[in-house]
């Protein structure tokens, strides 16, 4: 049953709302006629700047207990609230702290479902088990291991942490930095990355190249059933070669129907609760999916879910947080979504840096591109990250924030 907003109902509390994700949650949440109350990492956080927040409070970088007590004396304040996180490491620190926040109920995964999430190898393990394609895949643990591998395997191949926070610590020890993907064309070239971990004595895994662009499939699992989904292709990705969503667009949910399904399979298997995506590297040459991760949290294009009325952050107040189902509006799908600042970037990279772009397959057509950056402005149902004519706040504080680091460079 759907339920509207009750005057009683407690403010949405949201940390971490120093990005479009953030935004994206806070206009969601405040359209839905939810009171969101911002915590903000620094002043400048682009959030703030929201006309959809009741409060913005700044509560600093800091993970710790101080911040615990702060949390805990606003939801006293407001008679009790529900506790959003944005971030993998402000999750993490979501639920180590859950019971702590006295009033203030905390909405994070479960730590030992998140910790299968993040888990790659145990991930492509439970995903080749309902029948998904999974990248084939090869870890090593000792600079021997990697040099047999490196022997052994089909070129290219594809570098990448099987738990990227679980491995920083241990990097930063030993001063080398996380790099989230690493290409080799070759054996020597896979060998001198295996190479500059030995001192840590840790090596990511190495996994099978997979041409073809980001499928993303979005899910809000309930008690083990699916509440709702949506679905997009990215178009544009930064870094270039591979990374985040640039510009996406909505897909409609009569596409990839069985892959949905297995999607779904995937994410019972892990026993996931709430909103997660499940991400694909589409080849559209051939139709052929190969997972890559599974996200179990708000993800870098969660804005374009906001603009299609999918209502995962409505979702995970109302019904996580309150026990009771909102209403859901019907799906918009023939919407394109853009990052624009993001894009120049890209296009910045394509033009004037190719040698940067770390992918040795990766095919650059400027022509190509520049056209679709410019069209895309006349584009019908074109939708944007930041930009929204009924809160221009956060757009204007992010371009006031590219200038001031601008004028410091």
């Amino acid at each position: 049953m759907s339920e509207t907003p009750l005057a009683s109902d407690p403010p949405c509390f949201v940390l971490g709302i120093e990005t479009q994700i953030g935004v994206g949650v806070i206009r969601e949440l405040a359209r839905a006629g939810v009171r969101v109350i911002g915590l903000a990492s620094r002043e400048r956080s682009i959030g703030l700047a929201s006309r959809h927040l009741e409060r913005g409070v700044v509560v600093g970088p800091a993970r710790n207990d101080a911040l615990v007590q702060r949390i805990r004396a606003l939801g006293e304040e407001y008679g009790g609230a529900i506790l959003l996180g944005i971030s993998e490491t402000d999750l993490q620190w979501l639920m180590t702290h859950r019971d702590a926040f006295g009033p203030v109920k905390v909405i994070a995964p479960q730590p030992d479902t998140f910790a299968r999430v993040l888990d790659k190898a145990r991930t492509l393990a439970l995903a080749e088990s309902v029948g998904i394609r999974v990248p084939r895949t090869r870890a090593a643990g000792s600079l021997e291991e990697w040099k047999t591998a490196c022997a052994e395997l089909n070129y290219p191949v594809v570098v990448k942490w099987a738990d990227p926070i679980a491995a920083m610590p241990r990097l930063r020890e030993h001063g080398l930095a996380l790099q989230k993907l690493e290409y080799a064309a070759d054996a020597p070239s896979l060998c001198r990355i295996g190479e500059r971990f030995a001192a840590a004595g840790i090596w990511p895994l190495i996994q099978e190249y997979c041409p073809g662009r980001g499928l993303g499939q979005f899910f809000f699992m309930h008690e083990g059933r699916v509440v709702r989904r949506f679905q997009h292709l990215r178009i544009a990705e930064w870094p270039p070669e591979g990374g985040f969503s640039s510009v996406c667009d909505a897909v409609p949910l009569s596409q990839h129907q069985a892959l949905q399904e297995r999607s779904v399979a995937l994410l019972q298997a892990v026993g996931w609760e709430g909103c997660a995506m499940v991400e694909y590297r589409l080849d559209e040459a051939t139709g052929e999916a190969v997972l890559m991760e599974i996200n179990g949290r708000f993800w870098g294009s969660f804005p374009l879910a906001v603009q299609a009325g999918a209502s995962f952050a409505s979702l995970a107040y109302h019904l996580q947080g309150l026990g009771r189902t909102p209403a859901l509006p019907p799906l918009r799908e023939a919407l394109r979504c853009r990052m624009v600042s993001t894009e120049v970037k890209r296009l910045v990279r394509l033009l004037f840096q190719p040698g940067r772009i770390r992918d040795p397959f990766f095919s650059i057509r400027p022509g190509r591109e520049l056209w679709r950056f410019a069209s895309d402005f006349l584009r019908p149902n074109t939708c944007y990250y930041l930009w929204d004519r009924r809160d221009p706040g956060p757009f204007l504080a992010d371009m006031r924030n590219y200038a001031l680091r601008l004028s410091k460079s």
